[in-house]
């Protein structure tokens, strides 16, 4: 068990400001934000909830914009039975949480030295750190189209509708770039809309129904792809862009894709 003299060696005591339940498991939460703390659009922080036994460390992606300096924001969900989660399902406004100094994570939008279209596909709460980006100026001074993909099992597992609505319409800063957002269900019917696809993100890539619903084909000199969410959904994403030839960044290469497994 950690002593509070180690745990302040490595992280700083914080205060829950704040829990917005979208549904009975999913939620985001705010926390209070060190000074000194900084990290890029697309970073994620190691969390630690305290009880009797000791601290339990999760990995969370921000979903607030790096220039929001009161405030770190996330988005997570309950797993029945977590250790992690059963203590943040219990949490209450000014309970405290611990920060890690540092922040991690390298699926940054910067790392794309070249092309103009940027696909961002998530899956489940994968969705986060693509809700910092876009709240943050770079990506829209930096890209000509954003395409956000948002796959889920149930409707209600959608979050942040409303905010990107207005995204679309008025970025954080003056931009010419375009957002689409594409949403996909895949254990039942979506509304009859046709607003929301049903599938995997994999099979409507393969079907052309991704680039249909947003109007805008793949292209080796303009695409540019990031993956964030299910380890299945990415390793056969990757295997898919690959026969496409398409190959990731590496440190010295540029490519088309990186990716972070959110499981």
């Amino acid at each position: 068990m950690l002593n509070e003299e180690q745990i302040a060696a490595k992280a700083t005591r914080q205060a829950i400001t704040k829990l917005t339940w979208w549904n009975d498991r999913l939620l985001t939460f705010t926390t209070t934000r060190p000074p000194e703390y900084s990290f890029a659009a697309g970073q994620y922080a190691r969390l630690g909830l305290a009880d009797a036994h000791g601290v339990i460390w999760r990995a969370y992606s921000m979903t607030s914009s790096p220039q929001q300096k009161d405030e770190l924001e996330f988005y997570g969900i309950i797993v029945e039975g977590g250790l992690f989660t059963s203590r943040l399902k219990a949490l209450k406004v000014h309970d405290p949480i611990y920060l890690d100094k540092q922040c991690f994570g390298f699926m940054t939008p910067d790392r794309f030295s070249d092309g103009e279209d940027l696909w961002m596909m998530s899956t489940g709460t994968g969705i986060g750190p693509y809700i910092s980006m876009l709240r943050d100026p770079y990506v829209w001074t930096r890209f000509r189209h954003l395409v956000l993909l948002h796959c889920v099992r149930h409707v209600d597992e959608f979050a942040f509708d409303r905010e990107l609505q207005s995204l679309q319409l008025q970025p954080p800063v003056p931009s010419s770039a375009q957002l689409r957002v594409i949403r996909a269900v895949t254990r039942e019917e979506p509304p009859s809309d046709g607003k929301v696809l049903h599938g995997r993100l994999t099979s409507l890539l393969q079907s052309g129904q991704l680039e249909a619903a947003a109007g805008l084909p793949f292209s080796d000199a303009q695409t540019r792809v990031m993956m964030c969410g299910n380890p299945e959904m990415i390793e056969d994403m990757r295997r898919l862009l690959h026969e496409r030839g398409m190959r990731p960044v590496r440190r010295a290469l540029p490519g088309h894709f990186v990716t972070e497994n959110y499981w």
